[in-house]
């Protein structure tokens, strides 16, 4: 028995409709099974709402508050507000419209970054901005080339935690978010592959100053609909795409001339109306972790010896002219909660697999393997060996 099998074994009987002990889940960068307790907080809004009718709101938000201080204890973030939305890209768009990009059009970023951000982010470069895409492979590089490329005209530097196709985390991240802060420029972090995953204490790396992308629908088993934005409680940015939550404290008052106000909470960056149901579930969830102890630490431990074996069962199975290896060469206390493997055959590997109700993920040429807190050793070997067992019959 591995050292993280004790806690997984523990953890399988709370997530029976996944049926996590008898399936091989291996999205967990993806996708994690959500414990029995979810099931249970989509039962308690169902009641909830057919008693409070109009009145759920307050009960809702509740639930967000609980969210909240999930993630200022995740984030040893004391200070920090909390914008709740849908979805991160809804979020971002609500940052970036915040940003004077009239008068200072050019944004750095990096190569390695999610479908959402990078996608915008193009999308605003035809239109004319100044994006600039600076290759992420290197960390000390990149910082240099951070430093290199800003100007009077950048408007803000935004690029990831843990670049979401290897694992690998930006170990300059710290560095880059000093030099910004003494060059007044914001820094947007996607997070939503750091999260409970990679502990990131932001009074401790002096990053309270930054911004943050949080997702729920990964390893934080909050599912859909469960998204964050972290920014300072100082911020003086103001969004120009607003809706009606972010001001939702002044429903009552009388519409006037004066500049869009918004309220003194964490709804800054916020639309409109939404669906309770996904805060329930997920508070469920919050609650769950908590009752199991499963601290940052506790997660960190978890995750780090489940790649560990993982890429050393790789290793040993591989073998030369094999056409797969390793898109992730950095140490172990580098990398996040996947294993990433680059391969021209990776995304038929990713087929075959599944057609074996072995669940893994592809991304062009690279094939990502995501233990979760429940996986265990066992199943850790299995998915390694079929792994072999598909590339051997291409």
């Amino acid at each position: 028995m591995n050292e993280f099998d004790k806690l997984a074994l523990e953890l399988q009987p709370y997530y029976s409709h996944f049926n996590v002990a008898n399936r091989l889940l291996f999205t967990g960068h993806s996708h994690q099974a959500w414990p029995d307790a979810a099931f249970d907080g989509i039962d308690e809004y169902m009641e909830m709402v057919a008693g409070q009718v109009d009145k759920k709101w307050k009960y809702a938000f509740e639930k967000t508050e609980i969210l909240r201080d999930y993630l200022r204890n995740f984030y040893d973030d004391a200070t920090g507000n909390y914008c709740r939305e849908q979805n991160t890209h809804v979020l971002l768009v609500s940052w970036l419209s915040a940003l004077d990009l009239k008068n200072k059009p050019r944004i750095l970023t990096t190569s390695g970054e999610f479908h959402s951000m990078y996608r915008q982010l193009r999308s605003l470069q035809d239109a004319g901005l100044d994006v600039q895409f600076l290759s992420h492979q290197n960390d000390d590089k990149l910082y240099e080339l951070v430093k290199h490329e800003v100007d009077d005209k950048t408007s803000a530097i935004m690029l990831s935690r843990i670049y979401y196709e290897t694992a690998e985390i930006n170990t300059r991240l710290s560095d880059i978010a000093q030099f910004a802060k003494h060059a007044g420029i914001p820094v947007l972090i996607d997070d939503y592959h750091g999260t409970n995953v990679v502990p990131l204490s932001l009074k401790k790396e002096n990053m309270e100053h930054v911004y943050l992308l949080i997702g729920g629908y990964k390893y934080l088993q909050w599912g859909e609909a469960n998204c964050f934005l972290r920014y300072p409680e100082n911020c003086e940015l103001k969004p120009v795409i607003t809706g009606w939550f972010s001001a939702f404290q002044q429903l009552d008052q009388p519409r006037n001339s004066e500049t869009v106000q918004f309220d003194d909470n964490d709804q800054k960056f916020a639309t409109g109306t939404y669906d309770p149901i996904s805060q329930y579930r997920a508070a469920s969830v919050a609650q769950f972790f908590h009752g199991m102890g499963l601290t940052p630490d506790v997660l960190y431990h978890q995750y780090s010896s489940q790649i560990s074996y993982l890429r050393d069962l790789f290793d040993e199975a591989n073998y030369h002219g094999s056409d797969i290896e390793h898109a992730n060469k950095r140490p172990n206390e580098e990398t996040g909660g996947f294993l990433s493997l680059q391969s021209i055959h990776a995304r038929k590997l990713r087929e075959m697999l599944l057609e074996e109700e072995i669940f893994t993920d592809a991304r062009d040429q690279i094939i990502r393997i995501g233990p979760a807190p429940y996986t265990t050793s066992q199943q850790c070997e299995k998915v390694i060996r079929e792994l072999f067992r598909c590339l051997s019959a291409i």
